[in-house]
């Protein structure tokens, strides 16, 4: 019900401002009794009297949202100068004035034309004036009051939001915050009940409860398990005037989620798995998988895997897939269904993240038992060793046995094996093997010295099932006997001065064996007994594998023997002694008195007389700078003899000779020599063409010789038709121009070969049906006819 208050306002006159006055009214109902007046007065301080506080000045007051048909009366302003003779002219400015607020000028009624929202704007300050209608001048000074607007409650309460998003941990105790709502009313705080704001909750209980004043929300029972339910809808209502009957509401939705806490133990879901593996199985294989169920979600859920117990505690490991959380079992060690077929586990499942709030709900882990059943495979053969090594001397047998490999089938069938060498490793056939025994001996003759190790590889296979095979290495050792003689450690080639003194050391020997010796080679050296008196040498065994040659007689005359050619017994101290013989070449030469060797008789030694490294290379280095300076100058005089073959720079044709000459025919040989042309002996038929090269050479035929008197034109036929059937004749690209037309052509010759036996009888008149070109020539040789006839 709408409700309006009545408001004296008097005037207080005070100099030089003046302050109104209006009353504080209770709110009642219906329109005021009395009328609601400013006066205007401009009475002295005389008139001041004291107000009593309920008093406020220069205000009215006006209800918003006013209803009604007619205008809404505000108040009248009153001067005490009016008499009521329609002197004076009321005059209102200010917020509102003559749209919003319009005044009777004569009466001084102030009126609203509109309905008022204090929403929009709660306060208006106007401006009063009485002024003489006839002269126009403000009879009193301008007043200043205030429109305030009394509040009415038309605003419902509004939520900040219209969906609230919380959270809390599952399994939370009473009374735990979960979010806190807030509306706002936009009616006036100040005034009445209208934006007093109560919350209330209509629906989420009873597992929260809503703070009425403070809008906060809170938890209501306890233990909420997120297992059984996640998602709760809460709606909260704000209802103003204190939650009383009639007042306005609003409402929001609170969406509250329960996160998860580790409140759940893994469990597994049946006691016993049975899972099954062959003998085969690689190592790190997996075999099979477990999981244990965890209510819990994200790392709550987390499961870590191990074997705890069992008699295959060290055969298989388990680790935890992280995407599936599932426990893999994998194999550690090879299986052997021989050995064992069946192995029993105990694996356990435990949470990685454990909350000690809930320890009391029990051991946050779970066991379960684990059969591994092995089944059995065809397994190849398996040898005694991983590999062989075998030893033999190098001058053993053939045919003799070396070592035996071993391998059986694993399987408890046990097949029978065959044995095999892998020819790819023994490509030359030096070993065989017993397919049955596997027992390997030689086939061929070994050599210590040529090849040390043989690495062949063995193959035992089933003879049921070839297919089912294993290979193992077999490494021979050649073990050495002495079957090498010792042999000087080079070519020895030396000399001796014919002036060399006896017993002057001219040589010292060493010797190689290609044999091993453990102790260390002893060599022994001696002169063969067919030396070892006649020589004119004597050797001496050092007694360190190396021996020196001495000379044994004073002087050497080189002419009567050049070369002497010293046999030497070499001998080892191993079991059988080996020995044998090797020649020392000694050259006799001229020295000088120092001992340095002048000359010899053998080419083949190498003396250090003659020229010098230094001069050599100068030597060199002048004939080289020679035969540079020599291919210059040829090069120069080629370039000063040789003509361009185009004379003028702008014509651009290839090979093109031109004369620039008609000539002055057969009589005229200045312009050009024909006697070559009746002379084909003056071309030497061996000069073969530079500017190309021929596939394939030809002899030059010989072309037979023209008679003196042949004519020009027969000669050219005669050469035209030799180089058309001539195989050698090359596409020459160079054109060389007779000036001969031949009788092909309809105006016959126009050269002045033929102008002295036809001038007289030559017709010109078909020149001028040739066209305009041979306009001028028509006209020149027809009137030349034209002069003849007249």
């Amino acid at each position: 019900m709408r409700t309006y208050h009545c408001f004296w306002l008097l005037l207080w006159a005070g100099q030089p401002h003046q302050s109104f006055l209006t009353p504080l009214s209770e709110r009642t109902s219906g329109f005021p009794e009395k009328e609601k007046v400013l006066v205007l007065s401009g009475n002295s301080r005389q008139d001041l009297h004291r107000s009593k506080r309920s008093w406020m000045w220069n205000q009215f007051f006006l209800l918003e949202e006013y209803t009604g048909t007619d205008y809404q009366y505000v108040g009248k302003l009153h001067s005490d100068q009016d008499k009521g003779d329609g002197s004076l002219k009321y005059i209102l400015s200010g917020d509102g004035a003559g749209d919003l607020f319009i005044i009777n000028e004569n009466t001084g009624d102030i009126q609203a034309t509109k309905r008022l929202d204090r929403e929009e704007k709660p306060v208006y300050i106007l401006r009063a004036q009485a002024i003489n209608r006839r002269t126009g001048r403000p009879v009193e000074p301008e007043s200043e009051f205030i429109i305030k607007i009394h509040d009415i409650n038309d605003n419902e309460p509004m939520f900040t939001k219209d969906v609230y998003n919380a959270s809390i941990p599952e399994m939370s105790d009473v009374g735990t915050f979960v979010v806190q709502v807030t509306a706002t009313d936009a009616d006036d705080p100040t005034y009445g009940n209208s934006a007093k704001v109560v919350y209330s909750i209509l629906q989420g209980q009873p597992y929260f409860s809503v703070e009425s004043e403070t809008g906060i929300i809170k938890t209501a029972l306890l233990n909420m398990d997120r297992e059984n339910r996640e998602q709760y809808q809460v709606v909260i209502q704000a209802k103003d005037m204190g939650g009383q009957m009639g007042g306005l509401s609003g409402t929001t939705t609170v969406n509250i989620t329960l996160t998860d806490v580790n409140d759940n133990p893994p469990r597994f879901p049946q006691s016993t798995y049975q899972f099954r593996a062959p003998e085969s199985t690689p190592l790190d294989s997996p075999i099979g998988r477990i999981k244990a169920n965890d209510a819990d979600v994200d790392e709550n859920a987390e499961i870590e895997y191990s074997i705890t117990e069992g008699d295959g505690y060290d055969m298989f490991g388990i680790t935890t897939d992280k995407d599936t959380q599932e426990g893999i079992i994998t194999v550690k060690k090879a299986l052997d269904f021989e050995s064992k077929n069946l192995y029993i586990l105990k694996v356990e499942a435990t949470n990685t993240h454990v909350d000690p709030r809930f320890l009391y709900l029990g051991p946050f882990k779970d066991s379960a038992t684990v059969r591994i059943q092995v089944e059995d495979v065809d397994e190849p053969p398996m040898f005694s060793r991983p590999a062989y090594i075998m030893e033999v001397k190098e001058d053993v047998p053939l045919n003799s046995v070396i070592g035996t490999v071993t391998a059986q089938d694993p399987d408890a069938a046990k097949n029978p094996v065959k044995y095999s060498v892998d020819r790819h490793t023994d490509m030359d056939r030096i070993f065989n093997i017993n397919s049955g025994n596997g027992s390997i001996f030689t086939s061929k003759p070994l050599d210590r010295e040529t090849l040390l190790w043989h690495n062949i590889t063995v193959i035992a296979a089933e003879i049921n099932n070839p297919k089912q095979s294993s290979r193992v290495p077999v490494f021979i050792k050649v073990l050495d006997v002495n079957d090498n003689a010792p042999e000087f450690a080079m070519f020895y080639e030396t000399f001796v001065c014919e002036n060399a003194k006896a017993e002057q050391l001219i040589q010292t020997l060493s010797a190689v064996d290609k044999d091993d010796s453990y102790n260390g080679h002893q060599f022994s050296f001696s002169l063969a007994p067919e030396a070892a008196s006649s020589s004119n040498f004597t050797l001496q065994d050092n007694r360190d594998n190396t021996a020196g040659i001495f000379t044994r007689k004073t002087r050497y005359n080189r002419h009567e023997t050049s070369t002497y050619f010293l046999p030497v017994v070499i001998s080892d101290n191993d079991y059988p002694i080996q020995s044998s013989t090797e020649t020392v070449t000694i050259r006799v030469c001229a020295c000088d008195h120092r001992g340095k060797m002048l000359s010899c008789n053998a080419e083949a030694l190498i003396h250090p007389t003659g020229l010098s490294t230094g001069a050599l290379i100068a030597i060199l280095l002048c004939i080289v700078i020679l035969l540079v300076t020599v291919v210059l100058f040829a090069a120069l005089r080629r370039q000063r003899k040789k003509e361009p073959l185009i004379i003028s720079k702008e014509d651009i044709r290839d090979n093109i000779v031109s004369y620039n000459d008609e000539g002055g025919g057969e009589e005229d040989t200045q312009a050009f020599d024909i006697g070559t042309l009746r002379n084909p002996e003056a071309i030497d038929d061996n000069k073969l063409r530079r500017d190309i090269v021929p596939e394939t050479l030809f002899m030059p035929r010989r072309t037979a010789t023209a008679r003196d008197n042949t004519d020009v034109r027969d000669f050219i036929n005669q050469r035209l038709k030799e180089n058309d059937t001539d195989p050698t004749a090359p596409p020459y690209d160079s054109l060389a121009t007779y000036a001969y037309e031949g009788n092909g052509s309809v105006a016959e010759s126009l050269s002045s070969l033929e102008s002295v036996t036809t001038d007289g009888d030559q017709d010109y008149d078909y020149l001028s049906d040739w066209g305009p070109r041979f306009k001028k020539l028509a006209d020149m040789y027809g009137s030349m006819d034209s002069d003849k006839d007249s």
